[in-house]
């Protein structure tokens, strides 16, 4: 089938069709002769939630796809614990994106699918009354949709397998990807590619240019840019507790948790992401929930910091558990010291896979070590004990992997830099974007990036930053790389963002929005013979909206937004 497919590519008139087109095409006929892997016309190299519906959307548009996954689950972290939607605004959801949350509603409009509770019984914020679509929803079931929507398909996924992040992993020809290598020696040849990761590797391989970091306040003309101390307010310590190792005495050393490094000056830029953390799935049904443990390796020292915290009079309950369907949580950090490792993922974003997984097995350890002091030191108030008692590891959850999500919630990496970044102005609509491909509706939204000691010696947390926004566009310049750098590949997360307008876009549900949209320009492409950046946004947008892409917001909009008049001089990089 694929043989024919490419024929017919070759065979289309000249006047569509370019020379580097023509050439992959052959190229890609001559591979399969020589017994490589099947071409396919759109390769995706991830199957997180976005990855997953750009497949579908290239499958419904007659494309030949195949989906890549490093490991072996499905959903990425819609099905790794984040079952309380981040939304924003639900009208700004729409496609295929709106189709997985309707799907999630049908699984639990049946009385089957409740198991340790009644359907009546379950207090659910998100859904408006009569609405089909279901917005939280339990780790399982997430992967279960996916799985079975990939099932109607026949598209073909393969887990397990992971990019050679070694020269020659990503074969380049004329400025286009011809195929990707994995680390086994399995080759994906195909005319477009889509890097659907949380960490760019595809992209970054292929040599488009890329951003780690927080950009300074004058690069994009942004006010919360940057090192933000005068604003860190939120998720902050409310008492000054000692950094040292001995209480008063800094020639002892800094406790754990505590950063060394000099803070920065407010608006300039530095090489700090936003802290990652596990979002866990819990439970108080006592035959399905499992004690904290004691985790290999643990350090009470390690929480010296929290305890000291819970001493100077902090007793808040540090997480932020919400309620999902049969008594479950998806849990989230909160306050001074919580769930998120703050400063512990600096190196994630470039690293080779073996940094990677030890730092994602330091978080893991961390985490636990965390519950289990909660829940267990006689320091820590007892109120707030006991509500750490009352809720463990639901066991019925992540059953292959003891009980831990398999998703580290990777809240920022690698960052494109294309011809046109999105920033904070396109937040708040002071620049709209004359193309857009989807809508971004949560709050500019970042956790912390450091935890620091202040020149009066006390410990504070840097980098929360959480202010509103309404419904703005999303260029489609902006998941695209430049032309001279890859004319065959795009990118719906590790998008051009900066690290403000990027805490907006960043959500699940618009991750699979941009994942519809990148599938459909990228088989205009095919159709047309032409690179990505010369899709034409007329026949884009048309597609988009047939396939009920939401491209335009002209409901209620928050306070101090503007219905700015559209331009070409804004959101160009440097």
């Amino acid at each position: 089938m694929t043989s024919r497919v490419l024929f017919s590519f070759a065979c289309r008139p000249a006047q569509s069709v370019s020379v580097v087109a023509l050439l992959t095409a052959v190229f890609l006929t001559v591979t399969a002769a020589h017994g490589q892997s099947e071409p396919r016309q759109i390769v995706v190299y991830g199957a997180t939630s976005g990855g997953i519906v750009a497949a579908i959307q290239a499958h419904k548009l007659g494309k030949s796809v195949v989906i890549i996954e490093p490991s072996q689950h499905l959903g990425g972290l819609t099905a790794g614990g984040l079952g309380a939607t981040d939304i924003g605004n639900k009208g700004a959801i729409g496609g295929l994106s709106r189709e997985f949350y309707r799907r999630i509603g049908r699984h639990y409009a049946s009385d089957a699918a409740w198991k340790h509770q009644l359907r009546d019984d379950y207090e659910n914020r998100r859904k408006s009354a009569g609405e089909q679509e279901m917005w939280t929803f339990e780790p399982h079931v997430a992967e279960m949709v996916y799985r079975d929507w990939l099932r109607e398909t026949g598209i073909e996924v393969v887990t397990g397998e992971r990019l050679d992040l070694k020269p020659g992993g990503v074969e380049m020809s004329a400025g286009r990807i011809v195929a990707i290598r994995m680390e086994s020696g399995r080759r994906f040849a195909g005319s477009m590619f889509i890097d659907a990761t949380y960490e760019g590797d595809l992209m970054a391989k292929a040599g488009v240019s890329y951003h780690v970091g927080r950009e300074a306040e004058n690069v994009y003309g942004e006010s919360l840019a940057g090192v933000r101390i005068a604003k860190a307010k939120k998720h902050q310590f409310t008492h000054d507790v000692d950094p040292w190792v001995k209480p008063g005495d800094s020639s002892s050393g800094l406790l754990p948790l505590v950063s060394p490094d000099p803070h920065g000056i407010d608006g300039e830029g530095d090489h700090r992401v936003q802290a990652y953390n596990f979002r866990m799935c819990t439970t108080d049904v006592p035959e399905n929930r499992r004690p904290w443990l004691k985790p290999d390796g643990y350090d009470e020292k390690v929480y010296e910091l929290l305890l000291r915290n819970c001493e100077a009079g902090d007793h808040r309950q540090p997480w932020n558990p919400v309620w999902m369907p049969n008594r479950k949580t998806d849990t989230n950090n909160n306050f001074a010291i919580s769930t998120d490792f703050i400063g512990a993922n600096y190196a994630y974003p470039d690293a080779d896979y073996a940094t990677r997984e030890r730092i994602v097995a330091e978080h893991r350890r961390y985490q636990l070590g965390l519950m289990y002091t909660l829940a267990n030191n006689p320091r820590v108030p007892p109120d707030v004990r006991e509500q750490f008692q009352r809720l463990g590891l639901a066991r019925d959850e992540f059953t292959d992997n003891d009980n831990w999500p398999h998703q580290i919630y990777v809240r920022e990496a690698r960052r494109m830099v294309s011809e046109y970044v999105m920033t904070q102005r396109h937040c708040q609509h002071e620049i709209v974007s004359e193309d857009p491909v989807g809508l971004g509706a949560y709050n500019m939204d970042s956790h912390h990036c450091q935890r620091y000691v202040t020149e009066e010696g006390a410990v504070r947390n840097e980098g929360d930053i959480q202010v509103g926004v309404s419904p703005y566009r999303i260029s489609y310049r902006s998941i695209r790389p430049r032309r001279d750098e890859c004319e065959n590949l795009l990118v719906p997360f590790c998008l051009a963002a900066s690290h403000i307008a990027f805490g907006s876009i960043r959500m699940e549900p618009v991750f699979m929005v941009l994942g519809q949209s990148t599938a459909t320009a990228a088989s205009i492409a095919i159709d047309d013979g032409i690179p990505v950046q010369s899709v034409d946004y007329g026949k884009l947008r048309a597609q988009l909206l047939a396939d009920a892409q939401v491209l335009e917001w002209s409901g209620p909009r928050k306070t101090g937004t503007r219905r700015a008049k559209p331009t070409k001089s804004g959101g160009s990089s440097k």
